[in-house]
Parts: structure tokens; sequence; C-alpha cells
């Protein structure tokens, strides 16, 4: 599966994505005028394809491109919500190699027409699984291509160690860097790479933080009931093994007009355009801090992506009315 690629004509695989590596990270921390308390957030959207995502995906694909798992002719495959699509099918496209992105009805109007600029080909997973959702469906189509299939890669994000390794390695240090003593930090969870490679690193520094995980009701992460669910970005109708990593200390679970009244918060008081995740995180470290009622507290959220995926749902009065958010 090597790369036949004549480096002093063409730039080299490793060298396009050292290139891409170098405009992923570094993303702004930013303080919130809030009280009571210290509260930051880190911005993800800043990071060279829009989101969190990219730290993972281009981990996943450079461990992938040393060890001779993609090659020029290789396709790569993946079962994707949105976000960790986007920056596979960027960085696919850099390299010269097919994405295929395996998607649902519930990703955003917005994410989908990114995709079908990136991306040749895209599958579309029609049928609910047994939860009600649709990520079993799309991770059973992933692997029925696999089987069919040669010369295939597949990320699969939900077992793939590089997922949680890149934010050990690159956020979670940024924040070490950043701050002297930090005693919350709010994540928003789904495949539960960033809360993983950030509560293994977070509590090497900080022997006092607390890793709060925020999830939205209907997902099944931390075995919950399943029940459909409208907003994407956050939430899993499965249980990756990556949390088996992670270290928790406590679990807030939000309805969805409580993800949506975050997400217009930081909008109206912060001036802050922000996604489904960044919402659930803000509403979850707000709630959280005015009721420690502590001014000497330091926290941060990490918002994932910017709200422009959401102005058809989220940022949408009639979608909220029709899907009874309001």
């Amino acid at each position: 599966m090597k790369f036949d690629l004549d480096n002093n004509t063409l730039e080299g695989p490793l060298a396009i994505l050292e290139r891409l590596d170098s405009a992923i990270g570094n993303t702004k921390t930013h303080k919130l005028n809030f009280f009571p308390g210290n509260l930051f957030v880190k911005l993800e959207y800043q990071n060279i394809f829009g989101s969190i995502k990219d730290r993972a995906a281009l981990n996943i694909i450079k461990h992938a491109v040393k060890n001779d798992l993609i090659g020029k002719e290789t396709t790569v495959i993946e079962s994707t919500s949105g976000n960790f699509g986007v920056s596979l099918a960027n960085i696919c496209r850099a390299l010269g190699v097919n994405f295929i992105p395996v998607i649902d009805p519930n990703i955003s109007k917005e994410k989908e027409a990114h995709l079908k600029l990136l991306c040749p080909e895209i599958i579309k997973v029609t049928e609910r699984d047994e939860t009600g959702g649709y990520l079993l469906n799309r991770i059973r189509t992933v692997e029925k291509y696999l089987l069919k299939n040669c010369n295939v890669f597949h990320p699969n994000q939900y077992e793939n160690s590089c997922n949680y390794l890149a934010y050990y390695n690159s956020l979670a240090d940024e924040l070490c860097d950043t701050f002297s003593k930090l005693d919350y930090v709010f994540v928003s969870v789904s495949t539960g790479g960033t809360i993983t490679g950030l509560s293994l690193r977070l509590k090497e520094k900080f022997k006092d933080i607390n890793i709060i995980a925020v999830d939205v009701l209907g997902s099944m992460i931390f075995g919950n009931e399943p029940k459909k669910r409208t907003i994407t970005g956050m939430g899993a109708s499965k249980r990756s093994i990556l949390f088996d990593s992670a270290i928790i200390d406590d679990v807030i679970i939000l309805s969805e007009p409580e993800i949506v009244n975050g997400c217009y918060s930081l909008l109206r008081d912060h001036n802050l355009f922000l996604g489904a995740s960044s919402g659930a995180a803000y509403y979850a470290a707000r709630k959280t801090l005015k009721k420690l009622k502590k001014k000497d507290v330091n926290a941060i959220f990490i918002s994932a992506d910017s709200g422009q995926a959401y102005l058809e749902s989220i940022y949408n009065n009639s979608w909220l009315i029709q899907n009874n958010l309001i």
C-alpha cells in the first residue's frame, strides 16, 4: 500500500501531513465575561478544516501512512455525523486518496453539502437501527464494505487509540501550557477521544481537576435509555471502548432544549457563534459554576466547532418549532 512518489518532483505524503499539522492546534483560549469564577473556552473551530476533529483525523491518517496502511490506491471509509468526515475528506484530498463518508439523514445540510464538494462518493444510510438512531447501521455499512473490497482503510474513530492520543499530545498540552491552575474542564462527548486524551494528560498536571462529561438525553454512552435525538454533534447510540481509559469525575446529561439555550446564551451574552456541543458544554459549565459560587475557580469548556453548520437547525426558528425545542 506504499505511496510511490518521487520526492524530487512531488511533495511526499508525510510532508503534506506535516504541512497540514502546522495549521492544526494552538487555537485561542478565550476568557468569558462571567461571574462567579473564571470561565474560559477553547475555540477549536480555528483549526484549518473547522473543528476539533482535525486533530484526531490527522493523527490517525499520519499513523496509517507511516505504517503503510494507506497508499495512493487506498480507499478510506468512515462512519461520520459531520466534523470527522469533513476533516478526513480534506486530508485524504490533500493526499490524493479516495475517501467515502458514511452518513445518515441527521447530518446537517451544511456538512452534507461540504462533503459532496470533497468526495466523489457518499453512502447515506436511511434505515434506523434498533436504538432508534442510525449509528449502528452506519457502522455495519462500513463493515460490509470492508468485507467486499480490498485495499481499504477504516480509521475506526470509536476504537482507534490514535483518536485520544491526538488530544493527549496536543490539546491537553496546550491547556497545561496555558494554565498554572485549572479546576474544571467541561467536554461534550461522542466517540470519547477528546475527553479520554484530556483527562489522562490533565490529571497528570492538575491533581485536583474535575473532568466533567456532558451528554445529551437519549444518548447511550453512559447507559441511558435510547431516545430519538435531533441535534447532531454530540452523543452516540453506542459506548466507545475509548471511554474505558477516561478518568471522568462527573457526568451531566442535558435535554435538547437546554443545549439550544446554551447556544443562544453564548451568542446573546458573549457574542460567540458556536455549535451544539459548545452550547451544551457552556450550559453545564454555567450551571456548575453558579452553584459553586466561588470566585477563584478556573474552568474551561471545549468548543468543538462554530455555529456555521447549524444555521438550518439550532439557529433556525422554524426548525426549532418543528422539533419542539422552543
